[in-house]
C-alpha cells in the first residue's frame, strides 16, 4: 500500500513568495523565543536578588528586634535601680533615718541608749542583700 510518490514543487513566484514568508515568519519566531528567553532569565536573575536581600534584611530584622527587647528590659532595670537610688538620696536627707542607719550599721547609740543585736531571720537578710 505504500507507494512512492514523485511530488516535484513548482517553480513560479508565488510558491517563491510563500517559502520566503516561511522561512521570515520562521526567523521572527527564533528571535521572539530568543527575546523572551533573555527576558526569562533576566526576570530569573532579579527576582533571585530581591529575594536574597529581602531574606538578608528580615534576619538583620530579627537580629534588631531581638536586640530592642534586650536593651528595653536592660532599661526598665536601670530606670527602677535609678528610682530606688533616688528614694535612698531622699532617705539620706532625713536626720532621722541617718541616725538609724549609723545605729543598725556602725552599733552607734545616743547618750544613755543601749544597743542589743538581733540576729534576722535568713529569708530577710536576703531580701535586703538583693536590694543594696
Amino acid at each position: 500500500m505504500s507507494r512512492e510518490r514523485n511530488i516535484r514543487s513548482m517553480e513560479n513566484a508565488y510558491v517563491r513568495q510563500q517559502e520566503h514568508k516561511k522561512k521570515v515568519s520562521h526567523h521572527r519566531k527564533k528571535r521572539l523565543f530568543r527575546r523572551l528567553a533573555l527576558l526569562f532569565i533576566l526576570a530569573l536573575t532579579i527576582s533571585g536578588f530581591l529575594v536574597s536581600t529581602l531574606i538578608s534584611r528580615a534576619s538583620v530584622l530579627e537580629e534588631k528586634e531581638t536586640q530592642k527587647v534586650q536593651l528595653e528590659a536592660k532599661l526598665e532595670k536601670l530606670e527602677r535601680q535609678q528610682a530606688i537610688l533616688e528614694e535612698e538620696i531622699i532617705k539620706l536627707n532625713d536626720d532621722e533615718y541617718i541616725a538609724k542607719l549609723a545605729r543598725r550599721d556602725y552599733f552607734l547609740s545616743d547618750e544613755g541608749e543601749i544597743i542589743f543585736n538581733i540576729p534576722e531571720p535568713e529569708a530577710k537578710k536576703e531580701e535586703e542583700e538583693s536590694s543594696h
